[in-house]
């Protein structure tokens, strides 16, 4: 069976050498990149240990073995994730900066591609296991590298003031990372407004049929330019059009004629959703 997922792990990171450490010893695929197994986590997916910052690790997925690259598997980056009111989360991301800045790896105006319909699943896999350890589980916007061409995302553990992730948090997240997988019911689409936990788009994936790629916050919409989105809507792989936050977003003058517009209910509701899970993890910023 084709790899589907490639586990990118910092040894800079403690969320990722937390994973790591509750799998264990995995055994060698007998490939190697820069001289580090990679190993076999499941049948699809495999985990390749990286030495320096995963946000700086750019072009990783060009040192892949040939064989495995070009199957195009999704790179999936495990996390701490860090914000200015250190409120503890679990958080699914996709990647690239679609401002002129890039202070935290990637490059300006650059977006990388998406799997819209794994992170969904990322999403809701947190959000169902982060109930009984009392986490909410939330999208973020598009934000920071590093540069692939692979599909990828982040996902991310935040623990506020602790001095180390929560071993609950912990081993949710390595029991998610082995059970990544798609959903083909789910309706692809850009999700474009709201804030930096993007909660509209949360909510609508975890409650509804919704899969989303990139994620324009509002904030990004005020630096975004023509190219920058269309390149949005290009790498959200699989977007049927584009579902707003609010009405007034529909309005940006880069956005029109992007692809068709989507309404919160043109995507069927999914049995046994639950209350909002996102309600306490909701702030200005993040990484």
């Amino acid at each position: 069976m084709a790899v589907e997922y490639v586990v990118v792990s910092s040894a800079l990171d403690p969320v990722a050498t937390a994973v790591e450490s509750e799998w264990g010893t995995l055994p060698a695929t007998g490939d190697h990149v820069d001289g580090a197994s990679v190993r076999r986590l499941g049948e699809r997916t495999v985990v390749l240990a990286r030495p320096g910052a995963h946000i700086h690790d750019e072009g990783v997925d060009q040192r892949l073995p040939p064989a495995l690259r070009s199957s195009r598997p999704t790179l999936v980056f495990p996390s701490i994730h860090r914000s200015e009111r250190n409120v503890p989360s679990l958080t699914v991301h996709p990647l690239g900066n679609p401002g002129p800045q890039a202070e935290v790896g990637g490059l300006p105006r650059t977006l990388v591609p998406t799997d819209p319909r794994s992170m969904a699943g990322a999403l809701r896999l947190l959000s169902e296991g982060g109930t009984s350890i009392g986490l909410g589980a939330t999208y973020e916007a598009t934000h920071h590298g590093p540069v692939v061409e692979l599909p990828a995302f982040f996902i991310e553990i935040g623990y506020g003031e602790l001095s180390s992730p929560p071993a609950p948090a912990v081993r949710l997240l390595a029991r998610v990372l082995r059970e990544l997988d798609r959903d083909a019911r789910d309706r692809v689409a850009l999700g474009v407004g709201g804030g930096h936990y993007v909660p509209h788009f949360s909510d609508l994936a975890l409650r509804r049929r919704w899969a989303f790629g990139h994620l324009l916050s509002r904030h990004a919409l005020a630096e975004i330019d023509r190219p920058t989105a269309l390149a949005a809507f290009e790498r959200t792989e699989g977007a049927e059009g584009i579902v707003y936050s609010r009405a007034e977003d529909a309005r940006h003058p880069f956005l029109e004629r992007l692809g068709p517009r989507l309404r919160d209910g043109d995507a069927p509701e999914r049995s046994g959703s639950g209350p909002d899970p996102t309600a306490d993890v909701r702030s200005a910023s993040g990484t």
